[in-house]
């Protein structure tokens, strides 16, 4: 809406912007976005605070001007407010409260049980009688079209549509999934049956008899659904289905909605007699009345309590988990780590849209977005997926998980366990957990074995689809599958680890390395009943893999090429953090594992021989840390004695105690000299490299004959200046 406004005023004359909404909130939100963009609109945007400061912003106004109001400050006078045509009327969630063109005559009975009769004005003509010859612009995630409220009627065609597919090619959303648990709560036929009415009498509201006819309806609803039996057959199946499929889920945060006020606090209720240690995990959402009584006023809280567990409810660390809520949060307000809602309302067309859009938010690896029915929402679901595009009504018209999440698991759990075609591991089911442990460092091996092309790539990738489509329909597996895909992603995240790195191919750290390998080492140890490696340590403290007796039991593990792939990530992330301080030992220690993996993943060299290497390697970087020790050198200055010590038979020249003198001056020399100039100014980095060739000079560095050495010395000074500086 602030780029459409930008270029609104390139394109016209000076033109008046009206951006209306139909809360005060929203009015409150989008006035304050674009009083932050007031330099790049060039205008400073005003709010209307009334009708009358509506009327004297827009009354005898020439040109310009952004004004925010909400539709409600607009009424009926003698003439219009204005009738220039350089006006645009911007209207932001435009399926809502923006209809009636026309004049309807409304028949009532008084209070004497008279009839009475009065004219109906709709806002859309309110509006249009203020600003005749103004252009309207309507913007809405969920337009709708049913019987005298049709959003295209009042806009005009769309100008642009941005659909549900779309959003989730780009990543902006993720898709929904639906899971219907109406059976748990065993509600009788004639219960469903009117609860499926009441979704096409609510879309009918359009005349007094229908509405109170409805209002009815809803009032048995209430009787029906706010049963005792029913609200405990509810809560326990909430609770079920929570905390074993989705309370570990993401970071566990749920969305239960709920018929009526009464309803929520009696759902509220009923947990915390089940589950009274939930009191800090669950909230109550939902405005208050004055007639409330005053237990429900201490749940419901204040303005400043909402806001507070808003705050809670948005923080991914705080134990506030599950939001009971009934129509408050529903629309305009995002957690985007929040993946389960459960629905416990009847809602249709862009209310219902717009609910479970909250579940739709991209976090993390979230796959999508649960919505857990316990009314019969899927023929309300269908019925609104109709004014969506009609890929998105292919694409997402059947979003029951039964139909689409389970299959695709199956789906994928098979084609993991094809890739296991030769490997034994059914004692990982119901197995001890030293048993497990042994077929998941077995398992590990197997997947890495290079003989075996593409293996390793195709099951990450098959394993990953399988967890994500898992992620939607734990509730639905039996009992084998979920033990074998505890398995399969188990091994996956094993593989991950030791060949790619943490969350989103990030590299680990030393420690976190050491973690990782550690469990797996401690597995393969345990299965050989060798265990006094770990004597003496606290459970979870990581093993140092640069540690002689360590390096000693890898190479004697079973799984060969885990011990490979584990030893080729320390190594890797060594050389990472030499790359950064020490040109010489990167270098070195690069094109030696480098060509080293070539070879073994070539097949020309046996994994034995790999470790064999790759364990000397380890040795060599212990080796040269207790070099420097020796020397009375830190790492930072190892970095430049081994720069100024590359060059062959340079010792021969040079008492070692010179070239430790020389790489303590030549460190504290950069020290005291550095700045920031030095990543930015060539004549900077000049200025460097000629303190460095003074010093070198003074010491008569480096021999007659060696002039490549000073060229060392001085990458490793620039490497240590963009590193530090």
């Amino acid at each position: 809406m602030v780029f459409y406004a930008h270029l609104l005023q390139e394109v016209l004359d000076s033109p008046t912007i009206v951006v209306m909404t139909d809360r005060i909130d929203l009015d409150d939100q989008l006035y304050t976005q674009f009083a932050r963009c007031a330099g790049f609109l060039r205008q400073t945007p005003v709010q209307a605070e009334s009708k009358e400061h509506l009327k004297s912003l827009l009354d005898g106004r020439e040109a310009n001007g952004i004004i925010f109001t909400t539709m409600f400050k607009f009424g009926r006078g003698e003439k219009p407010l204005s009738e220039r045509r350089n006006i645009v009327v911007m209207a932001d969630e435009a399926h809502r409260s923006q209809y009636g063109l026309n004049e309807r005559v409304v028949t009532e009975t008084n209070e004497l049980g008279l009839p009475e009769a009065r004219v109906v004005v709709g806002n859309a003509l309110i509006i249009r009688e203020a600003l005749p010859k103004a252009t309207f612009i309507g913007f809405t995630g969920t337009p709708i079209a049913v019987k005298d409220r049709n959003t295209r009627e009042i806009f005009g065609d769309y100008i642009d549509i941005y659909d549900m597919t779309q959003a989730v090619e780009d990543g902006a959303t993720r898709p929904v999934y639906y899971e219907s648990r109406v059976v748990q709560l065993k509600l009788d036929k004639d219960t469903l049956d009117m609860i499926d009415h009441t979704y096409d009498v609510l879309e009918q509201q359009s005349d007094t008899f229908t509405i109170e006819k409805s209002k009815k309806m809803l009032g048995q609803m209430e009787s029906v659904l706010g049963a005792e039996s029913t609200i405990d057959s509810l809560v326990e199946d909430i609770l079920h289905h929570y905390e074993t499929y989705r309370a570990n889920l993401l970071t566990g945060k749920a969305m239960i909605v709920a018929y009526s006020r009464s309803i929520a606090m009696k759902i509220y209720h009923k947990i915390l007699e089940l589950r009274p240690e939930y009191q800090e995990k669950i909230g109550v959402v939902m405005t208050g009345g004055n007639n409330d009584p005053e237990e429900w006023k201490k749940i419901i809280g204040t303005k400043a309590h909402k806001e507070e567990l808003a705050r809670k409810f948005k923080d991914n660390n705080d134990p506030m988990k599950i939001a009971i809520v009934v129509d408050m949060w529903l629309t305009g307000f995002d957690v985007p780590s929040l993946a389960t809602m459960y629905v416990y309302k009847p809602m249709h067309g862009y209310n219902l849209m717009q609910a479970i859009a909250r579940v739709n938010r991209v976090f993390e690896d979230k796959e999508g977005g649960l919505i857990v029915d316990y009314v019969g929402i899927a023929s309300a679901l269908k019925a609104a997926m109709r004014e969506y595009t009609a890929r998105d009504r292919q694409k997402y018209g059947d979003m029951d998980i039964a139909k689409v999440a389970y299959p695709k698991f199956r789906e994928k759990l098979q084609v993991c366990k094809d890739l296991f075609h030769g490997f034994d591991y059914r004692s990982f089911i119901g197995g001890t957990p030293l048993q497990m442990a042994k077929v998941i460092s077995k398992g590990a091996n197997f997947i890495l074995d290079p003989k075996v092309k593409d293996r390793k790539d195709l099951f990450l990738k098959e394993a990953m689809l399988m967890k994500q489509a898992q992620s939607l329909c734990s509730s639905m597996l039996t009992s084998l599958e979920r033990h074998e895909a505890a398995l399969m992603e188990v091994v996956r995240s094993t593989v991950a680890k030791l060949t790619m790195g943490g969350k989103g191919g990030k590299v680990l750290s030393l420690n976190e390395i050491n973690a990782e390998i550690s469990e797996l080492l401690k597995a393969s140890i345990q299965s050989d009943g060798v265990v006094s490696l770990f004597d003496g340590k606290e459970q979870g403290e990581a093993v140092s893999l640069f540690d002689p007796e360590v390096l000693e039991e890898i190479s004697k593990m079973k799984e060969k090429n885990v011990v490979v792939e584990m030893l080729h990530k320390l190594m890797l992330e060594q050389i990472s953090i030499y790359k950064n301080t020490n040109v010489v030992q990167s270098q070195k220690f690069s094109e030696k594992i480098t060509k080293l993996m070539n070879a073994y993943y070539n097949g020309l060299i046996t994994n034995q021989e790999v470790i064999d290497e790759l364990i000397k390697a380890a040795k060599d970087i212990a080796d040269l840390r207790k070099q420097g020790k020796d020397l009375g050198l830190s790492e930072e200055e190892m970095a430049f004695y081994d720069a100024l010590t590359k060059p062959e038979n340079i010792k021969d020249f040079y008492e070692n105690k010179e070239l430790v003198e020389l790489t303590r001056e030549l460190t504290e020399m950069l020290r005291k000299n550095r700045t920031i100039d030095w990543q930015k100014k060539e004549t900077a980095r000049a200025g460097m490299r000629k303190m460095v060739k003074r010093l070198l000079k003074k010491y008569h560095y480096p021999p007659e004959g060696m002039d490549d050495a000073i060229s060392i010395v001085i990458n490793q000074c620039e490497l240590w200046t963009d590193y530090v500086a």
